[in-house]
């Protein structure tokens, strides 16, 4: 299929309307076959739960073009099975696992002509997502459902290259014990907002949450997982039951000890122990992972020996030997690439 006339070397990170997206709606206690549509709008009522009481969860994968050619897609059953466990904590259907996947490759190959080529350095981000769609008056779950999928062709996270950033100990809470910090709901991401414009406004790219309990703990950013490198190179994730298990932290985790040779370990991180560590990454599906080379608490400033100019060696290499599996230079694990043509 011929590719659509963009300019993908100089695409950024945002929205671009793709041709077809998949819809599935959720009445009378089941979900119907799902159909792919044109129409990017979504109409509701003014009541639909979604509207009153954020009722909504979402999911976030990309597809690549592999340097051999070919359009896949990196271990969606993984989100498949976390947007099951997000819909099941706000009390909405779960769709059904196998479906999503289907889903989710029936978009792109709707979408083949947005597809980045392989060497461009941008890719298809794919969005699926789901929202209570009936009036819902009352504080109770909604009744109707809809569950969608689109596309939309993005550029590197980081233009101009990575660069090192700079984060601050925050002191507001990200996520409660036994609430919803575990599940990809968009309340989380609302009651973040606040917290990452006040950040950068006071020069900072990102917030490191602490735990509410003690605030002792370190737990996540906004929207990715925290993996550290010890001074002999051990990986360390912190554990906690109110983060959010990242698909890309769960997977460098394994590149880290099957690829890499390197002993991996998930703990609870204390805040005090971050001047031990040499290196420092945030993991997600935008960037695969973000360096940190200084993070400040409150007026104190801990430097990674990794330093502000670029990633540290050993997050590097996670860095490298991800996106290579993620492009077909390297040979993935078992189950984790699904090829789509």
């Amino acid at each position: 299929m011929e590719k659509k006339n963009i300019d993908w070397a100089n695409l950024g990170f945002g929205y671009v309307q793709t041709d077809k997206r998949f819809v599935s709606n959720f009445k009378n206690g089941a979900w119907d076959e799902g159909v792919l549509t044109e129409d990017a709008n979504i109409v509701i009522n003014e009541c639909a739960g979604v509207l009153q009481y954020a009722q909504t969860v979402f999911e976030g994968m990309k597809a690549y073009t592999t340097e051999k050619g070919n359009i896949v897609i990196f271990r969606p059953d993984l989100n498949a099975s976390r947007m099951a466990d997000s819909a099941r904590r706000l009390e909405m259907p779960v769709y059904p696992e196998d479906k999503f996947v289907e889903a989710v490759v029936k978009t792109v190959e709707a979408n083949e002509a947005y597809v980045p080529p392989y060497g461009s350095g941008a890719t298809l981000y794919i969005r699926p997502y789901m929202f209570g769609s009936n009036p819902v008056i009352g504080v109770k779950p909604a009744d109707e459902y809809q569950f969608r999928v689109f596309a939309t062709p993005v550029g590197p996270y980081f233009k101009g290259g990575v660069k090192p950033l700079t984060i601050k100990v925050s002191d507001f809470d990200r996520a409660a014990p036994h609430g919803t910090g575990h599940i990809k709901a968009g309340l989380n991401y609302a009651m973040s907002l606040h917290a990452i414009v006040t950040a950068h406004e006071e020069g900072y790219d990102e917030n490191m949450y602490l735990d509410a309990a003690t605030r002792t703990k370190v737990e996540e950013t906004g929207g990715a997982n925290f993996l550290f490198v010890t001074k002999d190179n051990k990986i360390v994730t912190p554990k906690s039951d109110s983060i959010l298990p990242s698909i890309t932290r769960r997977s460098l985790m394994v590149v880290a000890k099957e690829y890499l040779g390197l002993e991996v370990e998930e703990r609870e991180v204390y805040l005090e122990e971050l001047s031990d560590f040499a290196e420092c990454g945030l993991c997600g599906t935008a960037a695969v992972i973000s360096p940190v080379g200084k993070i400040v608490d409150h007026g104190r400033e801990i430097c990674l020996p990794s330093g502000m100019s670029s990633m540290g060696p050993v997050t590097q290499k996670l860095y490298d030997t991800l996106t290579g599996i993620q492009m077909g230079r390297l040979e993935a694990p078992e189950g984790w690439i699904k090829v789509v043509r």
